[in-house]
């Protein structure tokens, strides 16, 4: 049975497609929505287009930008020589909030998954192999998620490029920093083991 107008009902329908928005907070935004000022959701509405209007991915990272290249790509005090390789434009900002990487990035948009139906061409591999014919890289950092698709996407990626002559190297994953040893799993003890280092 529904309870609400058709407007209103397509409304909450319409934000429950968001991701990790159900129905009972699509409907505490429907209504956050109806009650605020006429011209705010008009500035809503319009941001909203405008982003999805404008955005566009670099010419050569596949970062999300509203220019041919993206900042850090048109930077010439990013050290050009190596690349940082990753699922999602969010993970950039990520990394970029560390302050220590200088390099450049190669954002994927997406990871290997059959049983979601994702192969190798389904992401951006194909334009990070031609990235390398092009640029003079030394070293390719593979950042992708330490799950089962980020494993095997990291695999596959390191199979192509090492015959290129041009180092691979995985990101360390492990204990957290403020993480108890007792609550940590046991693959994430074996990374943290595994990526031990001298100290």
């Amino acid at each position: 049975m529904n309870y609400y107008s058709a407007p209103i009902t397509k409304l909450i329908e319409a934000l429950s497609k968001l991701p990790g928005v159900g129905s009972k907070t699509a409907q505490r935004l429907t209504f956050h929505l109806l009650n605020m000022p006429e011209k705010e959701v008009e500035d809503l509405a319009k941001a909203i287009i405008y982003a999805k209007r404008s955005v566009k991915y670099c010419a050569v990272c596949c970062n999300i930008t509203d220019s041919e290249k993206c900042e850090i790509c048109a930077n010439p005090n990013r050290d050009h020589s190596i690349i940082c390789v990753i699922e999602d434009p969010k993970d950039v900002a990520a990394v970029e909030r560390t302050r220590e990487f200088k390099g450049l990035y190669h954002v994927l948009h997406g990871a290997i998954s059959p049983m979601d139906g994702v192969g190798p061409d389904d992401i951006k591999i194909r334009e990070l192999l031609a990235r390398l014919q092009d640029e003079e890289i030394k070293e390719i950092i593979i950042a992708t998620n330490p799950n089962i698709e980020g494993e095997a996407t990291a695999m596959y990626i390191s199979r192509l490029i090492k015959p290129l002559g041009i180092k691979v190297t995985r990101i360390a994953h492990g204990v957290p920093v403020g993480g108890d040893i007792e609550y940590a799993d046991e693959v994430t003890l074996m990374k943290a083991l595994e990526g031990r280092r001298e100290i």
